[in-house]
């Protein structure tokens, strides 16, 4: 029996359908599946029972001889949440609980950790256990995650594999329940589909012109296989980065979409709003040596082989992955 949490959302309904593929169709799907539209996320694909993310714990204790793995996928996600008591509770004490029962039951555990722990990179994005205690998120929700890394670090008892996963930018299916918060990927497909044009944050920051902010954008079936290789082989535990090692500029990823739907480019700027302004990421690129070095055939699709698929082949029949 696998576990996944969150199977309602982006990444973790993703998971799910790569699990199947692979074979395992014995999962358990953990949420609270109060949101309808989020249904077709997980209403055909495989998987053995169906359980309230408040009733986990109960059914956790009365099941883990049975588990194997455990997929902690879910989180509030949302990156303009200032409720610290909403963020405490699923993002920091919903994950030392899974993490205890892992202990106790001896199970493995791959975790969501986020790159929005690196806040403005002061410390470099690199995925090394010696800075995190120094880090300094931009957000409630960076600092949320940022707060179950370091508790994890402290813990004498650990499960005995477990993997903190820091995703960076992530696109592709499966997303468009996400509003505010789905990829640049999906807004400039909507925009651009709607308007034949996108409109791109303009820059507040003078060492970067206009639409050329960096992000490490990682397509979402990448991020499924890497987890699925952690998953199998269990080598080395620890906090990774998962990006792909390189980053592009928003306007890079704006022409990719422009021609995945065969619309001649017309891009302009907007301001970028004031709420989110003073915590913007400029630049993001996650350090891929330290997860390469354990698992060194790793291969990351191309951002405009990405988009590509993602539009022609999802975006545009609605298609669920």
């Amino acid at each position: 029996m696998i576990i996944v949490t969150g199977a309602a959302g982006f990444i973790a309904s993703n998971m799910i359908s790569k699990l199947n593929i692979a074979g395992y169709n014995d999962i358990v799907i953990i949420d609270d599946f109060s949101i309808k539209v989020k249904k077709k996320n997980y209403k055909n694909k495989k998987y053995s029972a169906e359980v309230h993310r408040d009733n986990f714990f109960e059914f956790f204790i009365k099941n883990h001889k049975f588990i194997q793995f455990i997929f902690h996928l879910g989180a509030r996600t949302d990156t303009t949440e200032f409720d610290k008591t909403v963020l405490d509770k699923l993002n920091l004490n919903y994950t030392k609980k899974i993490w205890k029962l892992c202990v106790k039951f001896g199970i493995p555990l791959i975790y969501a950790s986020s790159a929005a722990t690196y806040g403005n990179g002061e410390y470099g994005y690199i995925d090394n256990h010696k800075i995190v205690e120094k880090l300094k998120p931009l957000n409630p929700y960076g600092v949320s995650k940022n707060e179950f890394d370091k508790w994890a670090l402290r813990q004498e008892r650990k499960p005995y594999f477990w993997a903190g996963i820091k995703f960076f930018n992530v696109y592709g299916p499966n997303e468009y329940h996400k509003s505010r918060m789905a990829s640049v990927v999906y807004h400039a497909y909507n925009q651009i589909k709607k308007t034949g044009k996108m409109k791109l944050f303009s820059s507040h920051n003078s060492n970067y012109k206009d639409g050329e902010q960096l992000r490490d954008f990682i397509y979402v079936k990448d991020v499924t296989e890497v987890l699925l290789l952690l998953m199998k082989y269990r080598k080395k535990s620890g906090i990774y980065n998962l990006g792909t090692g390189k980053a592009r500029t928003f306007i890079d990823l704006t022409k990719a979409v422009f021609k995945a739907m065969k619309i001649k480019k017309n891009i302009s700027f907007i301001d970028t709003p004031k709420d989110i302004r003073d915590k913007y990421q400029y630049y993001t690129q996650a350090e891929m040596k330290k997860i390469r070095n354990v698992y060194n055939n790793l291969k990351f699709t191309e951002l405009e082989k990405g988009i590509f698929d993602y539009i022609n082949n999802y975006l545009i029949s609605a298609k669920i992955n």
